[in-house]
């Protein structure tokens, strides 16, 4: 079980180069709808990357908040709950402890676990500091995208119970470990293409990066002659 917070936003500039996004989300005061694309009333700028079914809600571990204000102390004081554009934010769970599929139940409604965001150059300028999309990435402080199993009905103190855990899947933690490698494990990188539930749009990445090391198998090592 996990205490969460919500938020939701409208769409707003960014600061410098005045492009529209929907990162500046505020907290709810009241009960939300959620449905198949996300709450009602939260917006998203770019469709094409943001929103739809399998990037319906966004959480971020708000424990990962003090690493990013160590390393970006310019942006600290902007650096709460909330600022990534997350809609949900809980300190109780974090990358390591839901699985690719994990389904769970928050007011009426029901979620499921299905892919990591990728976060993109509007963190930057967002909190005028460069590199810091890059360092969400690298050190994998991604957060993570839920699809919505069954539209509900969601208060701001509502918690998040797990009620259904994936079998046979890699943590969200694992599973951005796993794609960092150079060169994974193929019977690894499979199994995590195929789990069930995971987005169908990652599974395709995934896949296609099978597809390229299958086909560019680094070679084995010459067997020295005596």
């Amino acid at each position: 079980m996990a205490h969460i917070s919500l938020f939701v936003g409208d769409i707003r500039p960014l600061p410098e180069s005045g492009r529209p996004s929907g990162i500046y989300k505020q907290p709810a005061t009241g009960s939300l709808e959620l449905g198949p694309e996300g709450f009602i009333g939260d917006h998203q700028a770019d469709r094409r990357v943001h929103g739809g079914p399998e990037k319906a809600v966004h959480l971020y571990p708000s424990r990962h908040y003090a690493q990013l204000a160590a390393r970006f102390p310019e942006a600290a004081a902007q650096l709460v709950p909330g600022s990534l554009g997350e809609n949900i934010a809980t300190a109780d769970l974090d990358e390591s402890d839901v699985s690719i599929g994990d389904i769970y139940r928050l007011g009426s409604a029901r979620l499921q676990v299905c892919q990591p965001r990728n976060p993109c150059w509007k963190i930057d300028e967002r909190f005028a500091s460069d590199g810091m999309a890059l360092f969400i990435a690298e050190l994998r402080l991604t957060g993570w995208y839920w699809r919505v199993l069954t539209p509900g009905r969601v208060e701001p103190g509502a918690e998040l119970i797990l009620e259904q855990t994936a079998s046979n899947s890699l943590t969200l933690a694992a599973a951005l470990l796993l794609c960092q490698a150079h060169r994974p494990p193929l019977a690894e990188l499979a199994t995590l293409a195929a789990a069930p539930g995971i987005a169908q749009g990652w599974q395709q990445k995934l896949e296609t990066r099978l597809t390229w090391l299958r086909q560019n198998q680094a070679p084995s090592p010459a067997t020295s002659s005596t």
